[in-house]
């Protein structure tokens, strides 16, 4: 059994950071949109570790090797502050497959609506991203509905599917 745990970044995680920046496997064919500077994400890094207060990143951990990162923005859409959060995770190539994912999922999940006024959580992924999407359904987000031709990737527009989730009644 995979021991899966979220925790904040770590200056020797910083190779893998750089990974998400340089290597197209990493965020795959449903995320990749080209090469970018990895000196932005240890700038950033720097900066913050990650933790700010409109965006937050952190490790996602299996067995304390770091498998991903889990991210999560302010998304308000007309309610308060802190109201909705978009969320985000991505596993590398060597940790998916294996259930990581959702297991990351639920404690993404979990975190949000312990340490943050949150009711709405909400996740986009690619039209053709069969599994993650598979994946949100099972952490109990509920598709939405579909975004036309919304992305530029590969030469071409995509659709994303929209997901959310809601604080569950009675939840402070």
């Amino acid at each position: 059994m995979t021991d899966v745990a979220l925790r904040p970044f770590r200056e020797d995680d910083l190779p893998v950071l750089d990974r998400f920046a340089n290597d197209p496997a990493v965020l795959g064919v449903h995320q990749w949109t080209g090469f970018t500077d990895p000196r932005v994400r240890r700038r950033r890094w720097a900066e913050d570790g990650y933790l700010g207060p409109n965006d937050t990143a952190l490790a996602v951990t299996a067995d304390d090797v770091v498998a991903g990162m889990a991210s999560w923005e302010a998304a308000d859409r007309g309610g308060p502050a802190g109201g909705c959060f978009e969320i985000g995770l991505t596993l590398l190539p060597e940790h998916r497959g294996r259930g990581l994912g959702l297991t990351a999922h639920r404690l993404l999940v979990a975190h949000l609506f312990s340490v943050t006024r949150a009711h709405r959580l909400e996740a986009f992924t690619d039209g053709g991203n069969a599994a993650e999407q598979k994946t949100l359904e099972r952490a109990g987000f509920h598709r939405e509905g579909v975004m036309r031709e919304v992305t530029w990737r590969d030469g071409g527009w995509r659709d994303e599917v929209v997901y959310a989730l809601f604080r569950p009644s009675g939840a402070a």
